[in-house]
């Protein structure tokens, strides 16, 4: 796994070393940032399901001004860390936060953001619960992406989103999502 683009490009970052966390693929990023391109200069990130930070960290790498991770597992919390001091990231640009996605009311007080970036678990059942957790954080015109597996249709709309485009790559897709 590495960084794509932007400041940190070509850095490694460390994947997990147990089983139950599957990082997004480096080509998947990709797609994603050339989507988002001119949408995540300066813009505040929320990185739900975090993982491994990788997609957090391109973030930053492409000049996100601020994200927060939002990861449960203390191993993934763990490794989001390494990854971030490993890229040199400045500490005033995210924050690190453990708590269940599910349950917002434990994220404490994460900033409204401009992009929701969400890889949950492909076998999550709560993806609308998922949806409606981040979008009272989302600023007006602002963008919510769920990555999912390619052979599950994601929700048209839940929380208050309305899904407006899928990509699809290889076992996978992304589901974009703006405000109603």
């Amino acid at each position: 796994m590495r960084v794509i683009a932007g400041e940190f490009k070509g850095r490694r970052l460390d994947a997990p070393k147990w089983e139950g966390l599957r990082p997004t693929s480096d080509k998947l990023r990709e797609t994603l940032f050339n989507v988002l391109a001119p949408r995540v200069e300066g813009a505040r990130v929320i990185d739900g399901f975090a993982g491994t930070g990788a997609v957090g960290i391109e973030a930053l790498s492409r000049g996100a001004a601020h994200v927060a991770f939002i990861e449960r597992d203390p191993r993934a919390l763990r490794l989001i860390r390494e990854n971030l001091a490993r890229c040199g990231t400045a500490a005033d640009r995210y924050v690190i936060i453990r708590a269940d996605f599910l349950s917002p009311r434990d994220w404490g007080s994460v900033a409204p953001a401009d992009l929701g970036l969400l890889d949950p678990p492909y076998d999550l059942e709560d993806v609308d619960l998922a949806l409606a957790s981040v979008a009272p954080r989302l600023l007006p015109a602002g963008v919510v992406v769920l990555e999912h597996a390619r052979r599950r249709e994601s929700p048209a709309r839940a929380g208050g989103l309305h899904r407006v485009r899928v990509l699809t790559s290889g076992d996978s897709a992304l589901s974009f999502y703006e405000s109603t």
